[in-house]
């Protein structure tokens, strides 16, 4: 491997000398297959390759960036020095060798379909107010090499399997959904230990008749308790990508210049961590080469820190935490979270109820936007109940929380006991990544709930 790289790593050394303050080769080699099941029949198998490169050069805080497909050694070498050509250094030697400099692995069956008509079929014995079920189940995996301007180079193999299940009920004209997915960074062979298909599709089953039977939430400010099963999105979305360096110092981030000062409740510490084997946002090396860690970004209230790549670490001055992460070789790395958590607290969920006296218990979260600047957000509950002198009541829909992120970290009065793991694909940049959000159960005095009427 080594003497494959040395032609590459005498380029980069070659356009360091020239003036560029970086310079790294980012390689891959993949495949994936998905299968889609819905109306009892598979609607859809598909199989996809990944392999390619991208080089880049970073000259006087500007990036430039080029990529092809393959991983052959003429391929990257003509990617590289088409960048370092853009970026104004002609005249890099190209090599005329076809010799991989990565080989893909062993190859991935595409996932068993056996099992999703059993499936489907229990499921829709389940009940009559079934109208439509779906199900998709992705397998893939990435090996990735990165070739970096200290002559050495970062490898990287990662595995992924997910499993989404989708339900609509319909009662008198009324629709509702259910979903739920499993999704960890983990060989298909290890991907079911804890659970099974027809758990994640009993949840989805679950949750859409639950919404028929829910009645229109009310409107106003509340007390608010979020399971701890109920998914970070505001830790992800309200707090998480305004401690992103770029978007910190590019876009004026209410965490900006605060470092050190308290931004949120004294219970709180917030942790960034890619090195947790098997969470979807888990590596051993970010997309740069950087090895993962664990980065705490609030402790007990108080801002620590942000989450850099190379060029935000050496335009704003800050530590390298290892969360330079792009969707592929086409992309250029930004800082990213990986798996990203409040460590829990002590309290109880009876305990919060108590305290939550009447207000709003979350289940699950759904989708919603944010404004990572100012931290301001739009949240939709997916299953919700009322909470009434300290007891969960009756199941609400329609629930939209809506706040800012900050300040909601403030208000925080309790964490839980529990931590629950919630995976997902995170947008930024046009770039979709696998992460995890977690938190405890933790309750929430004063967050303002947008209703319905229907």
């Amino acid at each position: 491997m080594t003497d494959k790289l040395n032609f590459l790593h005498e380029n980069i050394a070659e356009t360091l000398k020239r003036g560029a303050q970086y310079a790294d080769i980012f390689i891959q080699s993949g495949e994936g297959h998905s299968v889609h099941f819905e109306d009892g029949k598979i609607d859809g198998i598909s199989s996809s390759t990944s392999d390619g490169a991208g080089s880049r050069v970073i000259v006087g805080g500007r990036t430039f960036y080029a990529h092809a497909p393959g991983n052959d050694k003429a391929s990257v070498a003509a990617s590289f020095a088409e960048c370092a050509a853009s970026a104004g250094m002609e005249g890099l030697r190209e090599s005329a060798s076809q010799v991989p400099l990565m080989e893909r692995g062993e190859p991935i069956a595409p996932p068993a379909v056996d099992f999703f008509r059993e499936i489907d079929e229990t499921i829709k014995k389940e009940s009559k107010h079934i109208r439509q079920s779906s199900y998709r189940y992705s397998v893939s995996h990435r090996h990735v090499l990165i070739i970096r301007p200290d002559g050495t180079a970062a490898f990287d193999r990662r595995y992924y399997s997910s499993f989404a299940a989708q339900v609509i009920a319909e009662r008198d004209g009324v629709l509702q959904t259910g979903s739920e997915r499993r999704c960890m960074s983990l060989g298909e062979a290890d991907f079911w230990c804890g659970a099974t298909p027809l758990e994640v599709a009993h949840t989805a089953l679950r949750r859409a008749l639950l919404m028929l039977e829910a009645r229109p939430c009310p409107a106003g400010t509340m007390n608010i308790l979020m399971d701890g099963e109920a998914g970070g999105t505001i830790i992800h979305e309200a707090c998480g990508h305004g401690l992103e360096a770029d978007i910190v110092e590019k876009d004026y981030s209410v965490y900006r210049g605060r470092i050190g000062e308290k931004v949120a409740h004294e219970s709180v510490t917030m942790i960034d961590d890619a090195a947790m084997p098997g969470l979807y946002g888990a590596y051993r090396f970010d997309d740069e080469g950087t090895p993962a860690q664990r980065t705490v970004l609030i402790e007990n209230g108080v801002l620590k820190g942000y989450l850099t790549d190379v060029l935000s670490s050496q335009l704003y001055g800050l530590p390298l935490t290892g969360n330079g992460r792009r969707e592929s070789y086409r992309n250029i790395p930004v800082p990213r979270m990986s798996n990203t958590y409040l460590l829990p607290g002590g309290d109880n969920l009876e305990t919060m109820l108590a305290r939550t006296e009447n207000g709003l218990y979350v289940k699950k979260m759904g989708g919603g936007e944010v404004d990572p600047t100012s931290g301001d957000f739009v949240f939709y509950v997916t299953e919700g109940y009322l909470v009434e002198k300290g007891k969960v009541s009756a199941p609400v829909r329609g629930a939209i929380l809506t706040g800012n992120g900050p300040e909601a970290l403030s208000k925080i009065s309790a964490l839980g006991k529990n931590l629950i793991m919630d995976p997902g694909i995170c947008g930024k940049s046009g770039q979709g990544v696998p992460v995890t959000d977690g938190q405890p159960s933790m309750l929430i005095e004063g967050l303002t709930v947008g209703g319905s009427e229907a």
